[in-house]
Formats: C-alpha cells, sequence, structure tokens
C-alpha cells in the first residue's frame, strides 16, 4: 500500500500542492499536519508510523516533510525498516529500498540540514550587528493596561480564578503571563 505524508509547518499553509502530488501518484492513504518539523513529536507522523505495514510504502514530495535533521530523519528511516517499509521522496527521487537511494538519501539530507543551520547562524549573526549598530531593538513589549493586569493578578493570586483563566482575561499567552506576574512581583 502507498501511504502519503504530508506537512507544512504553519496552519496557515496550504497542503494542496502537496495533496496534488500524493494524488497524482495513487496514494490509497494519506496523513496530513500543519506543524512544524523541527522534531519528531508530531501526532500524524506517529500515526502513520503506527499504521504502517511490512510491504508498505511511504511517499512525501520531498524528505524535508518528513524530518528537518539528518538525524531525525535516519531514525524515522530505521522505524521504517524494522517494519519493512519503504520510502520515496518524489522531489528527490530517493528510493530506501535500494543502498544508492539510502546513501544519496543520507547525503542530501546531511547537506540541507548545513544549509539550515549556516542560515540560522547567519541569521543571528545579523541580528548580534545590527544590534551593535543600534538598528535591532527585538520585537516591542506588549503594551497593557496596568490596572487591568493588577486586578486580574490580584484574583488569580487570590485563587478565585485559574491562571488559565488569567490568561484569557488578559489575552495572553501562558510565558507571557508568567513573564509579566514575575517583573510584577519584582517591582512590588
Amino acid at each position: 500500500m502507498k501511504i502519503g505524508y504530508v506537512r507544512v509547518s504553519t496552519s496557515q499553509q496550504n497542503t494542496a500542492r502537496q495533496e496534488t502530488i500524493m494524488h497524482d501518484l495513487a496514494v490509497e492513504k494519506l496523513f496530513i499536519e500543519k506543524i512544524s518539523g523541527k522534531d519528531i513529536n508530531r501526532p500524524e507522523l506517529k500515526a502513520m508510523i503506527d499504521y504502517v505495514r511490512d510491504g508498505d510504502i511511504i511517499v512525501v514530495e520531498s524528505y524535508s516533510r518528513l524530518a528537518r535533521s539528518t538525524k531525525d530523519l535516519l531514525n524515522i528511516l530505521d522505524q521504517l525498516k524494522e517494519k519493512n517499509v519503504g520510502f520515496i521522496s518524489q522531489k528527490e527521487n530517493f528510493d530506501t529500498s535500494t543502498a544508492n537511494g539510502k546513501f544519496m538519501l543520507t547525503v542530501f539530507a546531511g547537506l540541507a540540514e548545513l544549509e539550515r543551520e549556516t542560515t540560522l547562524e547567519r541569521q543571528r549573526e545579523g541580528i548580534a550587528e545590527a544590534k551593535k549598530a543600534g538598528k535591532y531593538k527585538g520585537r516591542k513589549p506588549l503594551e497593557m493596561d496596568r490596572n487591568k493586569f493588577y486586578a486580574v493578578y490580584t484574583e488569580w493570586r487570590a485563587g478565585n480564578i485559574t491562571a488559565v483563566e488569567a490568561q484569557k482575561r488578559l489575552e495572553l499567552t501562558a510565558s507571557t503571563f508568567y513573564r509579566r506576574v514575575r517583573e510584577h512581583e519584582k517591582t512590588n
């Protein structure tokens, strides 16, 4: 059975192009998710690995849809190999049922990871230079009504509302809420 895996990095991105490729390749079952590929903790990826059986073939548009790091990619491929499941990357034309295909996949994955790490390194260096020149100051802090924060904070500390409810009322993420709490408690 041909099983397709489609992934985009954010919920705003569209999977239609990859789904069309899967249809054209006669994929019988499709797993789709909109989540970063930075690690392998992805629900649909796990579901697909659990679903596949001996003799199945996993098909992806590009190996980068399956994993971003060489280590993760090779770990996934090892799991598939243990289940006697093949892997085909349409864009790069890799077929891991051959020794050459597996070798080329490993080389290309390593090069892609190097490119990604180099890009991130350049980005960090560029930000550091911009900071030195006074041109980069980071994100502007969220403006917040101090009185509203204090009222919600007081209710939360008194145990009248949960932290989740406080976050909803203030329209803050958990990390921002707790950072604001620490800042508030330091100054008061």
